[in-house]
């Protein structure tokens, strides 16, 4: 089966962007911004992107143009024989499918809300008549099923298209309009009137709150954010570290990926930070922010309905551009596995994708007795809880272990891959951090995970 290749660099860029991007950027990023210090809770993220995200990676890059091979291969084409690296391969591998199993159909509310703003019908609604949309729409698996069915469809058609005529092209597009998108929302919030308020309160350094909320629990908050922001450890960027040439460097092309993903976070806190305060609303974080918070920002803000519409737009692109990129990725890991032809694997999982997704709509209505993580929570949370508290933590450790041991592929074959090409090379005296401070950063994070949801 032959290798498909992006065809230009600026490909590569955006569409691993693309993955990096996604809800948390927009729904979870300027909301912990905001309550551990604004600008100098950014600084704090800002250090530990450089020193935790950015070197897990150029591993992960590494290892996917190396082996020139998805997650399902990638082990088993570099590990020293005898080794069982490539067991990971199903801990990656499920990990893709988990994440589209709710992302998917979150993907479908964007879809919805689009649609519900761009033909007025947030108009007049006050804050609880939004309140009681968005509660609608959870209690409806029918109206989900068919958002989720047709996110499903829209996004394994532009894998359907292929690499480069599909998702390299498409998502490149995409990704365009939603740096544009974002600049001319950014734009209109921060000219509202009182909007210096929230801009303050978003940017500035406000170290006292940092001391009120804790130093270790902010650390703890922005090495968090810092790591979950880029979706490592399942082979989600593996697989575009395959599909490139070696003329550069990975580090640089990770710096690049690393600036965008950050540059789409800070800007979308200036979207929502001044409008909210311009018309007295309270920021709130995760669906709240963007299903009932916002809608109320639009409604009170002139020509609400069409900045409406154009903020739910941007956050299709930034959520499809997501789906794409994971849909290629299984896709990928199922044919390097199989041998199968592209078009089969997708109609395959067009099907797959479809039926797993289910009870993550359910979970909101039929099945919203089932709160598997205590009171409150729903299938959703658990889905979540595998991916965030488990598979993107352990799976990046897996990543560092392999490309740092001599059990394991070992640094000089991963500097040798990582540096080859021209640009920024990895800095060679990291290599005792990354082989054994990083993993232990990696490890407590996971644990902190575990001691945050049973506290």
């Amino acid at each position: 089966m032959e290798r498909e290749n992006f065809s230009s660099r600026l490909g590569f860029i955006l569409i691993s962007a693309g993955c990096a991007i996604g809800l948390g950027n927009v729904w979870r990023f300027p909301f912990i911004t905001g309550m551990y210090g604004g600008a100098s809770f950014v600084l704090i993220y800002l250090f530990f992107l450089l020193i935790l995200g950015l070197p897990i990676m150029v591993a992960e890059f590494s290892v996917g143009r190396a082996s020139c091979r998805s997650a399902a291969l990638s082990f088993d084409v570099l590990e020293p024989k005898g080794t069982k690296w490539h067991l990971y391969k199903y801990g990656a591998i499920a990990g893709n499918y988990i994440l589209m199993m709710f992302y998917t159909t979150v993907a479908g509310w964007m879809l919805y809300y689009f649609y519900k703003m761009a033909i007025g019908d947030f108009a007049g609604l006050d804050a609880k008549g939004v309140g009681a949309l968005f509660g609608g729409l959870l209690g409806d698996p029918l109206t989900m099923t068919f958002n989720m069915v047709l996110t499903v469809l829209v996004c394994f058609g532009v894998c359907l298209l292929g690499l480069q005529a599909g998702v390299e092209k498409i998502t490149k597009t995409m990704m365009l309009c939603l740096l544009i998108l974002m600049l001319a929302l950014a734009a209109n919030s921060m000219f509202l009137p009182g909007a210096e308020a929230g801009l303050k309160y978003y940017l500035y350094p406000d170290f006292n709150k940092v001391f009120e909320k804790g130093v270790s629990e902010v650390i703890f908050a922005a090495m968090g954010q810092a790591f979950f922001t880029l979706s490592l450890g399942i082979g989600a960027l593996a697989i575009f570290g395959s599909y490139i040439a070696k003329e550069r460097s990975l580090t640089g092309e990770a710096v690049f990926i690393t600036i965008l993903d950050t540059a789409v976070a800070l800007i979308s806190g200036l979207i929502i930070f001044p409008a909210c305060f311009s018309f007295g609303v309270n920021p709130d974080s995760g669906p709240n922010l963007l299903f009932v918070t916002l809608p109320n920002v639009f409604n009170a803000m002139p020509w609400g309905q069409f900045w409406g519409a154009l903020f739910f737009l941007f956050m299709i692109f930034a959520s499809y551009s997501t789906v794409i990129a994971v849909f290629e990725n299984i896709t990928a890991c199922i044919r390097d596995l199989t041998g199968w032809s592209r078009s089969k694997t997708i109609y395959i999982n067009i099907v797959l994708i479809t039926m797993l997704s289910m009870p993550c709509i359910l979970g909101f209505n039929v099945w919203s007795h089932i709160q598997p993580l205590g009171p409150g929570s729903c299938i959703l949370d658990l889905e979540d809880f595998f991916i965030s508290n488990n598979l993107l933590p352990l799976g990046s450790l897996v990543y560092l272990l392999f490309c740092t041991q001599r059990y394991g592929w070992g640094w000089n074959n991963f500097i040798k891959e990582a540096d080859t090409g021209n640009g920024l090379k990895f800095p060679k005296w990291m290599r005792f951090y990354v082989t054994y401070i990083l993993p232990l950063i990696v490890l407590g994070i996971f644990i902190n995970g575990y001691f945050a949801l049973f506290k």
